[in-house]
């Protein structure tokens, strides 16, 4: 996830204007929800569709939403479906998510463009922010939980929400989740302070102990793309980048800021492109780098195995 104001890096890959201002037809309200009080939910996991996805966004104002763009066919968001309830469950209503199934609701899945799933999104003040796309493991997902409340602190969404009639915490309940493991630990603390630096030495020093270590694996990825995007901003990017295509730097950042901002595609030809033109004993950067954006993005996800694909082609 980038950190810019949210919408910044969406805007022009998704509307949901149409959505924004369709009528609303809300169900009568039965049960608990009837009686609900203000700022309070059924549930911290609710289903959305096309006609209520209004009533989404208005609730975004008061609490980050989590979008969860999924379908019963996709094996990956099985996979990834259970972790975002619950972590979204243990932040205790400091974040909602809202699954939509794609198949059964078209105008969500135009409206975000949802050229592949699982596809992960947020709301903050009724504006989407890309979060990630494809499985992910848990340690990642809080991770990026942890930056989206940051970036909701920054602008000014700071609400919870309750879940109306959940009983009151017994004090026989089970114990909680064992800690992280403590460079894991830090590095969460550091995310969460925007402090990427000091993650990543952390993620690095747990790998160094552990090199099967894949929570760590996948957090320095994600941490390392955070750090080279913190504070760039994308049109001053692609300046530089247009102005001198040679320059394997600014490449890189545009890169980046297009990873981070879901335009993942965009990243892959550009880099493969840059890839293409040099001579052979400049290549090893850029190769290095989509690596490593194809295991941000996951193998699994189809655009990694077609930028993979004309990488072979290039190689060989």
């Amino acid at each position: 996830m980038s950190t810019p104001q949210p919408g910044s890096v969406l805007r022009g890959a998704v509307d949901l204007s149409a959505l924004r201002n369709r009528p609303q037809t809300p169900a009568a309200p039965t049960g608990d929800q009837a009686e609900a009080p203000a700022g309070a939910v059924p549930s911290l996991v609710m289903d959305v569709t096309d006609a209520t996805f209004g009533q989404v966004l208005e609730l975004s104002r008061t609490v980050p939403v989590v979008v969860d763009l999924w379908a019963e066919w996709c094996g990956p968001c099985k996979q990834l479906s259970p972790i975002l309830e619950k972590v979204v469950t243990e932040l205790g209503g400091r974040l909602v998510l809202a699954k939509v199934d794609v198949d059964a609701n078209p105008q969500l899945a135009q409206g975000f463009r949802a050229q592949s799933i699982p596809m992960v999104v947020a709301l903050v003040g009724g504006q989407p922010v890309p979060l990630f796309t494809g499985a992910v493991p848990e340690q990642q997902v809080r991770e990026v939980f942890a930056q989206l409340l940051q970036l909701a602190a920054q602008n000014g969404v700071t609400g919870t929400v309750a879940v109306s009639g959940a009983p009151e915490a017994d004090s026989d309940e089970a114990p909680a989740d064992p800690p992280l493991p403590p460079l894991h630990a830090e590095a969460f603390e550091a995310i969460e302070s925007g402090d990427y630096d000091r993650a990543v030495r952390a993620y690095e020093q747990a790998l160094a102990e552990d090199p099967h270590d894949a929570d760590a694996r996948a957090g320095l990825g994600q941490v390392r793309l955070l750090a080279r995007v913190q504070g760039a901003d994308l049109q001053s990017a692609r300046a530089a980048a247009a102005a001198d295509p040679a320059d394997l730097e600014a490449q890189f950042l545009v890169a980046d800021l297009d990873v981070a901002g879901g335009h993942v595609e965009d990243a892959f030809d550009r880099l493969l492109d840059v890839f293409s033109v040099l001579p052979e004993d400049r290549r090893a950067p850029v190769r290095e780098r989509l690596l490593e954006l194809f295991g941000l993005v996951g193998d699994a996800d189809p655009r990694v195995t077609r930028a993979r694909g004309r990488l072979s082609s290039l190689l060989f």
